[in-house]
């Protein structure tokens, strides 16, 4: 059993949970305890949380175990790329098949962000959060599991919590068979436009563009590898840094197919052709990528797959299921198109 949250109406605005715990004395596990009904809490104790959650606005939430979940939160830290519809796209086909609504929100990584939605979600009374690509301050994630919300990560951005289920893709996999194909194709000097470091997929795929080479017997050049942020400006701009180089590469893998376009236009700009004068690989296949000039080479990774199991994971934690895993990776699949050719 959880608890539904609301403004304090007798303090006059929200407080937490681990503040209710301080207002009466005890530590948030007892609150926990108090509010899942446990008996190992003393009746003045279980008195005095429960009269503090009453004048905060808290009301147990009506949840027994296989009772189906209602409405489900999907986060997402920025929501301004194909990438994210295509998650979204996964979330909604499964959460309509199992008769449950969703609501989309972005908290754009910043604190007061967070914070609002945590008030949207208690005062909505969500059965179940999916996060993407997101981390939750600590607070934010005890005052989660306070609540009875079960919680499952897509793509984390850091290290994984160790109590919620995550769910990716084989981004290593992905990254070393881009880098082998171009590789076998007879490259030796191949760029990296790079995705952000802090996120666990981007330095997955940098190791197996680094295993790729070093299996090849290639050295690895730091010179080669360019950070981005997965939008075509960053691999706008980081291609224009390759190509400055004094020795520039004669292929391209960029960690995103955002960026991998965003490539393709600064060698157009520059007069130089894909895949004659250089060879680019990309990473998501997005859709619109098998309509780019020319259709781009890239790593599929199953995107709304990865949202569609999402759903089904924490339906199932709502009715008391654990996962078998608590990580999932799903496989990614090179598609070769026009976009890479043998070096010039």
């Amino acid at each position: 059993m959880g608890l539904v949250g609301a403004e304090g109406a007798g303090t006059g605005g929200r407080v937490t949970i681990s503040e209710i715990a301080r207002q009466a004395g005890v530590s948030v596990p007892t609150v926990s305890r108090v509010v899942n009904g446990r008996s190992d809490v003393s009746p003045q104790t279980r008195a005095r949380v429960e009269d503090l959650l009453r004048r905060h606005g808290y009301r147990r939430r009506p949840a027994a175990p296989g009772t189906r979940a209602a409405l489900l939160d999907l986060v997402f830290d920025d929501l301004d790329s194909p990438w994210a519809v295509e998650i979204i796209r996964g979330v909604e086909e499964a959460a309509h098949a199992a008769g449950t609504g969703t609501v989309v929100s972005a908290i754009h990584g910043r604190s007061g962000d967070a914070r609002q939605w945590m008030r949207n979600l208690r005062s909505r009374a969500s059965d179940g959060v999916i996060l993407v690509t997101s981390s939750l301050d600590p607070p934010l994630h005890e005052e989660l599991h306070i609540l009875g919300v079960p919680l499952v990560v897509v793509d984390p951005a850091g290290s994984p919590a160790l109590d919620a289920p995550t769910i990716g893709a084989a981004n290593w996999s992905g990254g070393m068979a881009a880098t082998a194909h171009l590789l076998s194709l007879g490259h030796r000097r191949i760029g990296l436009i790079a995705g952000p470091p802090r996120l666990l997929c981007s330095r997955a795929r940098l190791d197996g563009y680094r295993a790729a080479l070093e299996s090849a017997g290639v050295p690895p050049d730091a010179s080669l590898v360019v950070p981005g942020d997965f939008r075509p400006e960053s691999g706008f701009s980081a291609c224009h840094i390759l190509l400055d180089l004094p020795e520039p590469p004669t292929a391209l893998f960029a960690a995103s197919d955002g960026m991998a376009l965003g490539a393709i236009e600064a060698l157009r700009r520059r007069g130089l052709r894909v895949p004659q004068d250089m060879s680019v690989v990309g990473f998501d296949d997005l859709p619109e990528v098998r309509w780019s000039a020319p259709p781009l080479t890239t790593v599929r990774q199953p995107l709304a797959d990865m949202g569609g199991l999402a759903v089904r994971t924490v339906l199932g934690l709502t009715r008391g299921e654990q996962p078998d895993s608590p990580r999932v990776e799903l496989g990614t699949e090179l598609v070769v198109r026009a976009s890479t050719a043998p070096p010039a």
